[in-house]
Formats: C-alpha cells, structure tokens, sequence
C-alpha cells in the first residue's frame, strides 16, 4: 500500500488531484465545443473523488483497469496531462500517437492498460493482469473500474467468479453513477445496492459514499491490502454522480433537475473544503498551480502536429513472438 501520510499532505494531494480532473475535463468540453476533437468524450465531473481517492491507495508497479469515462484514472494515477491532452485531440504527441482518443485512451508507463469503449469489457482485462500478478509472485494489485450499467453484464460475474475462485489480487470499484447512457439503474435492476451483489461470489462487498475522497480512500485501502496478502477480490461500490449527459453531446434531460442540484450541492471538492484541513489561501495557491498545467497541457496539443496518414496502418499488428 501507499506510504502513510499525515493529513495535511493527503487533504492537499487529494484537493489538488481532484482539481487538475476538474479542469482537465472542462478544457476538454472546450475542445469539443470549438470543433477540435474528433469523436466524443465522456466526462468525468462529479466523480472525482473516486479515482481521487482509490489511486492513492496503490503502489507505482500495481494495474488499472478503466472506462470509457477514463480520464479521471490517468489523472488520478499522474499521468501526463500534455501527453493525454494530445491523444484526444488526435495528435501524434499523445499517448497512444493520436489513435486511441479519449475512449481508448491509455498510460501503461502508469500501469493504466488502457479504456474501453466496450461496456465492461476492462473487467476481463483487469483481472487477467491480477492473474498474471499471482502466476509471478509480485504482490502487484489491480483496481477495475467500471459503471452501474457494466455490473449486468456477463464479463462482471464471470471475472468475479474466476477471481473469487482463484483468490486473484484484484479489487472492483462500481462507479454508481445510476445512469448507463440514459437508462436509470433503479429502473433495471431489482436489488439498487450494488455491492450486496458480492455475496454471491463469497467475496467481501462494501458500499461508499463516492463523492467524500477520504471514505473512498479508506475502503480501497482495506481491499488492496486484503488483495496484497493473498486474500483475494473485494467489490467496492462509489455511489456518486455524473454532472453531464452520458457523453460531451448529450444534454442529459432525462434526469430529473431537482436530483442533479442535491448532487451538485455536495460535489467532492466542497465536500473535502469542509475538513478545515487547508486553508483558503493553500486552496487558492494549489488552484493556480492546476491552471498552469492545465493551460501548459491544452497549449501543447493544440501546437502538436496531426500523425501523417503514413501512420494508419503501423502499429495495428503486435508481433508477439518478437515482444516475448
């Protein structure tokens, strides 16, 4: 697990992570909204303190896997900002030269192996790597993070089922956000409390309240632990919110007002300015280290160059005897 840190440090890690997703995600809806980004993107905003408070809890060599509303994972885990601007904008400066975009963006030097734009379809990628970790001996652990909707399909139960069997060092985190696309959860599913879904596998379940980074970072915590010493999965729950439509251009109006509001009213950065544990001014001194980086990042993909269509057919074959 992390180095332990003393609660100034981790209030000021915590706020400033969060912010740099804040405004990582708002200069990306720019972007869109300008015209310059091909394809869409699926914002992280009001879920920050998820992967805020659940990367904390890792160690440098441990895995992730994430979603198509993903950016917030590579943030989180310190990713270059200039580099993941760049990919979602295309260009050949980015993490994967500008053909990934934001669905399938990824950092692997950050043991992020990759987004996906199928719903789901991280679940088995993460917990193949939990199971390279065992078969290895490394004590390296996997976070998979994946939405409400993603926990009906059948690569859930049949990841769990095999991680739970085999003890894999792996830990499951339901980002709650009680849409799929516009589907509300609570229409679908019989049982709203996700986590309970963990006793059918016999594995330990846990409920959070996504939007408070320290109940995050304590749950995750315990279940990487658990997951380092050999004791296998958890399923962690992050009931949260999304704040926009599934994705940059959906207006999302098939939420109820009044439900957004009391969500927004409790959104992770207030909720932690509540501790009392930084000051206005260390608030606003983080703010204005975030704004630089973030204009350094946007300023550096907009300049960056588009790959040249000699690049559409590299890097589409692996060739994996020569990798091995």
């Amino acid at each position: 697990m992390s180095t332990k840190k003393e609660p100034k440090e981790l209030a000021k890690q915590f706020y400033t992570v969060m912010y740099r997703m804040r405004r990582f995600e708002e200069e990306v809806f720019e972007f869109y909204k300008r015209g310059l980004m091909p394809g869409l993107a699926h914002l992280y905003l009001g879920e920050e303190a998820v992967a805020a408070g659940a990367c904390v809890a890792l160690r440098e060599d441990d895995y992730i896997g994430s979603t198509h509303r993903g950016h917030g994972h590579l943030v989180a885990r310190g990713a270059d900002l200039d580099r993941m601007m760049a990919e979602i904008l295309g260009k050949k400066t980015g993490y994967s030269k500008g053909k990934g975009g934001s669905m399938h963006i990824m950092a692997m030097d950050k043991g992020i192996l990759g987004a996906n734009g199928i719903v789901g379809g991280e679940i088995p990628i993460a917990t193949g790597a939990a199971y390279s970790a065992k078969l290895r001996g490394t004590e390296q652990v996997t976070l998979a993070f994946f939405g409400d909707s993603a926990s009906n399909e059948g690569t859930f139960h049949e990841s769990i089922n095999m991680a739970a069997a085999w003890n894999l060092p792996i830990v499951y985190i339901i980002e709650n956000n009680l849409f799929g696309i516009s589907v509300d959860i609570r229409r679908v599913t019989k049982e709203h409390d996700l986590y309970k879904r963990a006793e059918g596998y016999g594995i330990p379940g846990e409920a959070v309240d996504g939007n408070d980074v320290y109940a995050v970072y304590e749950a995750v915590s315990r279940a990487v632990e658990r997951a380092r010493k050999g004791e296998g999965p958890t399923l962690i729950e992050c009931k949260t919110y999304r704040w926009q439509g599934h994705h940059v251009g959906d207006p999302g109006e098939y939420r109820a007002p009044e439900e957004l509001a009391a969500w927004k009213a409790r959104e992770p950065l207030v909720v932690r300015q509540e501790k009392g544990l930084l000051s206005d001014g260390e608030i606003e001194e983080i703010r204005a280290s975030v704004e630089r980086e973030i204009a350094q990042a946007c300023k550096f993909a907009e300049e960056s160059d588009y790959p040249d269509v000699s690049e559409a057919y590299k890097d589409v074959f692996v060739d994996i005897a020569a990798s091995v």
